[in-house]
């Protein structure tokens, strides 16, 4: 789960804009992974976050979380003959990869509202759609989204409707004060951080103090 720094819809912004709004992107993942899957009861996944430290301003800063998804845990026997699946084995499959959507698509909801507050503009799940999440580096999340999607759903229809039921509880996850005061506590380590990895155990202990 990265940012996309190249994209038709990016527009110019400086080193320092973005290292901030890749900040905020990432403790969105990182914060939907943890929290938002144990919210749900699901059991715990590894990541951990990559960050770059440029020597000077002709490399990008980057950070991006490596791992989190819990698809990758269930048996690759079902993934490769799901539609041969009992009903409940089935649903165990749409458990997890609807969490996995909505764990990419708070990234760059995160990142929209970081920039709406930065910008004093309104976040408001009106004015956003899957579409607008290409302005907040949202692209390849969006696009890992269908993915999934035209893996497990071959109705178009239908796929477009359980996203929008999925971008929905994204949305309300991020804008949660809680889970919200915990993407900000992330985002300011990973800003101050000197180190090259963020472990899991880092990140999760920000988050349990900051609920603490």
């Amino acid at each position: 789960m990265h940012r996309n720094y190249q994209s038709v819809f990016s527009k110019v912004q400086s080193s320092q804009q973005l290292k901030y709004q890749t900040a905020f992107h990432e403790a969105g993942h990182a914060a939907s992974i943890y929290l938002g899957n144990k919210q749900k009861q699901l059991p715990p996944v590894f990541f951990q976050i990559q960050i770059s430290h440029p020597l000077d301003n002709k490399d990008q800063h980057y950070a991006k979380v490596i791992d989190g998804r819990l698809i990758q845990n269930l048996p690759i026997a079902g993934l490769e003959s799901f539609h041969q699946l009992t009903p409940y084995e089935k649903q165990q499959y749409e458990v997890a990869y609807h969490a996995d959507i909505i764990n990419l698509l708070v990234g760059p909801l995160a990142e929209a509202k970081y920039i709406s507050i930065r910008d004093d503009e309104a976040f408001n799940f009106n004015l956003l759609n899957t579409q607008a999440l290409n302005y907040y580096g949202g692209y390849s999340d969006v696009e890992k989204a269908y993915d999934y999607l035209d893996y497990f759903i071959s109705s178009k229809s239908e796929q477009e409707q359980i996203l929008l039921d999925l971008f929905l509880q994204a949305f309300q996850f991020v804008q949660d004060n809680n889970h919200w005061k915990c993407i900000l506590n992330l985002a300011d380590y990973i800003l101050n951080s000197e180190q090259d990895v963020i472990s899991c155990e880092q990140a999760t202990n920000i988050f349990d103090q900051c609920l603490s």
